[in-house]
C-alpha cells in the first residue's frame, strides 16, 4: 500500500520542490512529489524515481541515505558498484554485488551480515561453499548443506544444529549414512533410515523413537525384525509391521500370532 500524502524527506524534513537540484526532471515529468521522489524517506518513492531516472544512479551511490545509495546501486555503472562491497549498509553491499561477477560475490563470503552471506551461499558453487561450511550463523550453513554436491557434505554430518545434519542426512552419499543413523537427534536418524539400504535397516527397530521404528517396519523385509516390530509397544509401528508382513506374503494367522 502507497504511504500517505506527506512528503518528509529521509532526515525528516519537508520536502521543498523548489530547492531540489532536480527541478528541471519533474518539469518534465521525470518525477512526482508524494510518488516518485529521490528526496523522500520512503523507499518506494526512490525507487519509483530511479526507475524513471536511471541515469542518475551513479551521481547517487554516495549520498548519506542508505536507501538511496542501496537503490541506485541497481542502476549505477558497474564500474562504481566495487567500492559499494564496503559500504556499511547489508543493503548497499548486497544490491551493489548482485550486478557484478562471481569474483565479488567471494568477497562477500565473511560479511558481517547474515543476511548477504546467506544470499551468496545461494548463490556460490561448490569450491566457494566449501570455505563457508564453519559460517557461526546456522542458517548459512544450512544453504550450504542444501546447495553443495553431496560429496562434500562431511563435515556437515557434525554439525552442532539438529536441523542442518538433517538436510546432510537426506543428502549424503548412501555409503556415508550409516554414522548419521546413530545421530543423538530423532529427525536426524529417521531421514538417514528412510534413506538406508533394506538390508540395513532392521538393526534400528530397537530406536528409542517411534518414528524411526516406524520406518523401519515401512521399509524393511526382515520378518523376524518385522515380526519383533508387530508386538511394538506404539500402535502405529505395530500395525505398519503388520501390514509389511501381510504384503510380504506372510500369513494373517501367524502375524497375529
Amino acid at each position: 500500500m502507497e504511504p500517505g500524502d506527506e512528503r518528509i524527506d529521509w532526515r525528516g524534513q519537508p520536502i521543498d520542490c523548489s530547492r531540489c537540484v532536480h527541478i528541471d526532471v519533474r518539469d518534465a515529468g521525470g518525477c512526482r512529489p508524494g510518488h516518485a521522489c529521490v528526496e523522500d524517506r520512503y523507499a518506494r518513492r526512490i525507487d519509483r524515481f530511479f526507475d524513471w531516472n536511471p541515469q542518475f544512479g551513479s551521481a547517487y551511490v554516495v549520498h548519506p541515505h542508505f536507501e538511496v545509495r542501496a537503490i541506485a546501486a541497481k542502476h549505477a555503472d558497474l564500474f562504481r558498484l566495487p567500492a559499494l562491497l564496503g559500504d556499511p549498509e547489508e543493503a548497499v553491499r548486497w544490491n551493489a554485488v548482485q550486478r557484478l561477477p562471481l569474483r565479488y560475490k567471494r568477497m562477500l563470503r565473511h560479511d558481517p551480515h547474515r543476511e548477504v552471506r546467506i544470499r551468496i551461499a545461494s548463490q556460490l558453487d561448490d569450491a566457494d561453499l566449501v570455505g563457508m561450511m564453519g559460517d557461526p550463523d546456522y542458517y548459512v550453513r544450512l544453504v550450504v548443506a542444501r546447495r553443495i554436491a553431496p560429496s562434500l557434505l562431511g563435515p556437515l554430518m557434525r554439525d552442532e544444529e539438529p536441523e542442518v545434519r538433517r538436510v546432510v542426512a537426506g543428502r549424503i552419499a548412501p555409503s556415508m549414512l550409516s554414522a548419521m543413523t546413530h545421530d543423538p537427534d530423532p529427525a536426524v536418524r529417521l531421514s538417514a533410515v528412510e534413506r538406508q539400504a533394506r538390508d540395513l535397516i532392521g538393526r534400528h527397530a530397537g530406536d528409542a523413537d517411534w518414528r524411526v521404528r516406524h520406518a523401519v517396519a515401512l521399509r524393511t523385509a526382515d520378518s523376524a525384525v518385522l515380526l519383533r516390530l508387530a508386538g511394538d509397544a506404539d500402535a502405529l509401528v505395530a500395525e505398519a509391521a503388520r501390514e509389511r508382513l501381510v504384503a510380504l506374503g506372510r500369513g494373517r494367522a501367524e502375524v497375529a500370532s
